[in-house]
């Protein structure tokens, strides 16, 4: 009997799919092979897991929502509480804020645990039947996209954590990043009008990217490029930190509780701005976006200059389609912020992927029509719609694969230790 166009297409879907679960999962080992072994259980604030924590975590995603539902027995049973995130639908769990202090199970058997649950995930994805494959693959797959958030999430969790050491440590030797000439600040516009935003293509996105659905836009307008350290710097300089008028409440309360002065990371050394990376302390490059800000700074900063932060759908109306172009994205390799290459093309938007991700001015809400997805999985997303601010664009740190123009981001408007920075925008 010959093979079916379907065997035929699912066999390529399980070659497929195993390749990119190999390259997920090697890319998250390689990202913390830099690491000593003091730095995998280090947890200085509840929002910057240990890195161990993540090597688990990920793991535990495969274990619980696609072995353990397909009969595979867990590798410790005790690991269903210590590295479920937050999905209340599958049990309790460890406290976000004291991943820290769980000293064991120690580093190789963590990795012995990925090693194990790698086995089975690959057998799984080779010889299970055709119906468990076809549920069971967009799980996967989900969970894939899952791990690369958690790449991004353990740089600038390393980030953060090595941060405190006064001794500024490297989380390993980085190349410097190219410094180049100040690109001219330009203005695009658009005529705005009835658009269509979300998610409309057939591969991977994410429940809060869908459904497509029609937005009104009034004309705007958006900077063609990130604000630089040297404009954040005038905002400094004319004591944009000791005028309340242009905080929002929230966020001036931020500043005097904790004596906001500069972004995270920046530091005077002999009268002089440097800035803490992950390659340890670097003297400021002023052409460089400004990162490490919060929705507060950014807001504020754009009342400063006059303008204000963009809408979602004005960013994503403005984003390129289909190639993402050049962009400053993990496979960079800096693992920091690079200037703008100016562009002949007067037209043409730049820093629009990468580099950091750009604070909107949208609430994270539903799209409307939007359902969660049934089950635990529900849990992704959805719970989360209520005091966050929008994100959008991806950063240094983002894996190319897994940014796109619909992507949604969010965080807390007091929420620094991301590669958050800014793009001015404006009516029209």
């Amino acid at each position: 009997m010959g093979i079916s166009h379907f065997e035929r297409d699912q066999d390529a879907a399980r070659h497929d799919l195993l390749e990119q679960y190999r390259s997920v999962r090697m890319m998250t080992e390689e990202l913390a092979s830099p690491l000593a072994i003091e730095d995998y259980g280090l947890q200085v604030m509840a929002d910057a897991s240990p890195p161990k924590w993540h090597l688990a975590h990920t793991t535990w995603f495969f274990e619980t929502f696609v072995l353990n539902p397909n009969g595979f027995e867990a590798f410790d049973p005790a690991y269903a509480y210590l590295f479920n995130s937050y999905y209340e639908t599958v049990g309790s769990f460890w406290p976000r804020d004291q991943r820290g202090h769980l000293s064991r199970p120690t580093v190789e058997e963590i990795y012995r645990y990925r090693g194990v649950v790698n086995e089975r995930m690959e057998h799984f994805i080779s010889t299970s039947d055709s119906d468990r494959f076809s549920a069971m693959m967009p799980v996967i797959v989900l969970g894939l996209n899952h791990e690369q958030q958690h790449q991004e999430l353990l740089l600038t969790d390393i980030h953060y954590n090595l941060s405190v050491n006064p001794l500024q440590p490297a989380y390993r030797n980085l190349p410097e990043p190219p410094r180049r000439a100040a690109t001219p600040a330009r203005w695009n516009t658009w005529e705005g009008g009835l658009v269509e935003i979300g998610y409309r293509g057939g591969d991977f996105s994410f429940d809060n990217e869908k459904p497509t659905h029609r937005h009104w836009l009034e004309p705007f307008k958006m900077q063609n490029r990130l604000v630089t350290n040297r404009e954040y710097r005038e905002f400094m300089d004319d004591e944009g930190y000791q005028t309340p008028t242009l905080w929002l409440s929230a966020g001036w309360y931020r500043v005097q509780s904790h004596q906001w002065e500069a972004p995270l990371y920046w530091f005077e050394r002999d009268g002089e701005w440097h800035q803490y990376t992950l390659g340890g302390g670097r003297t400021m490059d002023w052409e460089a976006p400004v990162s490490h800000v919060s929705f507060f700074e950014a807001d504020a900063f754009a009342r400063w200059a006059g303008k204000r932060l963009c809408h979602e759908a004005e960013w994503e109306v403005a984003a390129p389609k289909g190639s993402l172009g050049p962009a400053n994205l993990l496979e960079s390799g800096w693992y920091t912020t690079v200037g703008a290459e100016d562009s002949a093309e007067q037209g043409r938007l730049l820093q629009m992927f990468g580099d950091v991700w750009e604070w909107t001015q949208s609430s994270y809400a539903a799209y409307p029509g939007y359902r969660p997805v049934e089950g635990a999985l529900g849990e992704y997303n959805g719970k989360f719609m209520s005091g966050q601010q929008v994100l959008r664009g991806g950063s240094c740190l983002t894996p190319r694969g897994h940014i796109r123009d619909t992507y949604r981001n969010f965080f807390p408007p007091e929420a620094r230790w991301q590669f958050s920075g800014i793009r001015l925008a404006d009516d029209g």
